[in-house]
């Protein structure tokens, strides 16, 4: 059994990271955010399973769709809208974005733009800590698209034979951008190739957070997002029959049910809880939007300096 105050911390992440996607999906429509945005929907469960498994000398290593990680990791709601809005009080002062925000203090090294781009730099960091000779570990967050860049065996290989702290997440949601796995690739349980390399891999359900957090060490998460690659993308491609059954095991809802009926926390409480994040969004959102803009006079200084 867990204690009500885990499961609470874990429905309480699970509704951030909701909340969070569901507000900035709204100021992408506004024109409020630049570029491409990536939502965590449907996800939420593997990014606060890990999180909550990890301790807090920890290191995790995101992707384009990474606001979920940065948020299980304990991120501020405030930087990251800042952060999504372009602006200077943002975690890298605007010039990051969407699909680059990073938090070292928490070990959040970063989110990377590049497909498969994190994979290398968390075995880097691994080989760090290796070398220093400590004992915590990295967990790189990647999808099944990733899976598909070479450089995934190559590190997944360089991790073994080193024997490096390293805990590889694949985020199988099942579409690199429009085109599915079964399209991708002849074996679709794509943690078989962990094992090839002689790595303890097993799947777990990533739509459930508590079998996440027990998995966490040996996990590769199957779950399925709840949209398209992009805000602008309508995800057409996806089947109605399949998202509805994926919908059906919402990692949002069941976190709220284990809190409800493992915690025994109230309906009321519950209630409370979702209307302090959701406070707390909306404070976030007004923060961003006050935050200035970043300087092109300082961005070109930087440039100079760099």
């Amino acid at each position: 059994m867990y204690a009500p105050r885990f499961l609470e911390q874990l429905y309480r992440t699970l509704y951030t990271i909701r909340v969070f996607e569901t507000q900035c999906i709204k100021l992408y429509r506004q024109g409020l955010i630049v570029g491409y945005f990536h939502p965590y929907l449907g996800e939420e469960a593997i990014a606060t399973g890990v999180c909550a498994a990890l301790r807090e000398d920890d290191y995790i290593i995101s992707t384009h769709r990474g606001h979920g990680h940065c948020i299980a990791r304990g991120g501020d709601l405030k930087k990251m809208v800042a952060e999504v809005l372009g602006r200077e009080d943002g975690y890298c002062r605007g010039r990051g974005g969407s699909m680059h925000i990073a938090d070292v203090t928490r070990g959040n090294i970063g989110a990377n733009g590049i497909v498969g781009g994190g994979i290398p730099i968390g075995v880097g960091a691994a080989l760090g800590i290796r070398i220093r000779g400590g004992d915590q570990v990295v967990a790189i967050f990647f999808s099944d698209g990733a899976a598909n860049n070479g450089v995934f065996p190559e590190s997944l290989n360089m991790a073994a034979i080193w024997d490096l702290p390293v805990v590889f997440v694949l985020e199988n949601n099942q579409y690199a951008v429009a085109s599915p796995i079964e399209e991708m690739t002849r074996v679709t349980d794509l943690y078989q190739r962990g094992l090839a390399y002689g790595v303890p891999s097993s799947p777990v359900d990533g739509n459930d957070v508590l079998a996440v957090c027990e998995k966490v060490k040996e996990a590769v998460a199957t779950t399925y997002r709840h949209g398209g690659h992009h805000v602008n993308d309508p995800g057409l491609y996806m089947p109605k029959e399949r998202l509805e059954h994926y919908k059906a095991r919402d990692p949002v809802a069941r976190g709220r049910r284990y809190l409800l009926e493992q915690g025994h926390v109230s309906e009321e409480a519950i209630l409370s809880l979702e209307r302090e994040i959701d406070r707390q969004m909306e404070e976030a959102i007004a923060f961003a939007t006050d935050s200035a803009h970043p300087s092109v006079e300082k961005f070109l200084e930087e440039v100079q300096r760099s």
